[in-house]
Formats: structure tokens, C-alpha cells, sequence
């Protein structure tokens, strides 16, 4: 059996840990099912491209539409729009 070892901080580790625990994984079987997944997809399991402001903008509308990728609560519209439009 092979090993493969990523380095990330502390924090992103601790993080990881903690969300794959409360999912009942521990993070090295999260990530054999991610790269299972990979294999299955010919790729990544999920798209990954760069949007174009519009586009990333039609897209968070259409989350909040339904409901899904929320952040907040947010104090103004304004602070949610450039939650929106933040890199």
C-alpha cells in the first residue's frame, strides 16, 4: 500500500478533522474517497472553473434562490453583495 503525505496548516487540518468526524470519516478515508471519486469521474469529482463576474453573480442568486452555499446573516444588501463579489 502506498502513502501519500500533503502538508497544510494547523488550523486547515484541525478543521478537516473535525467536519470529516461529524460525517462519521476520519480525513485519510475522506480523501481515499475523493480520489475513488476522481478515478470514477475520469477527473475531478466537481467543476472547476474560474467565473466571470456576471456569471458569479447569476450563480449566487441562483444559490440563495435555492437556498443552498449560504453565508451570513448578513447586516446590509450591500455586505451580501460583495460577499458575492469578493476572489
Amino acid at each position: 500500500m502506498a502513502t501519500i503525505q500533503v502538508r497544510i496548516d494547523d488550523n486547515t487540518k484541525a478543521s478537516v478533522d473535525s467536519l470529516f468526524s461529524s460525517l462519521g470519516l476520519d480525513t485519510s478515508t475522506a480523501v481515499r474517497v475523493f480520489l475513488m471519486a476522481a478515478l470514477e469521474n475520469n477527473g475531478l469529482p466537481f467543476p472547476v472553473k474560474r467565473l466571470t463576474p456576471k456569471e458569479d453573480l447569476l450563480e449566487a442568486i441562483e444559490d440563495t434562490r435555492l437556498r443552498r452555499n449560504l453565508s451570513g446573516p448578513f447586516k446590509t444588501a450591500e455586505a451580501a453583495v460583495a460577499s458575492m463579489l469578493e476572489d
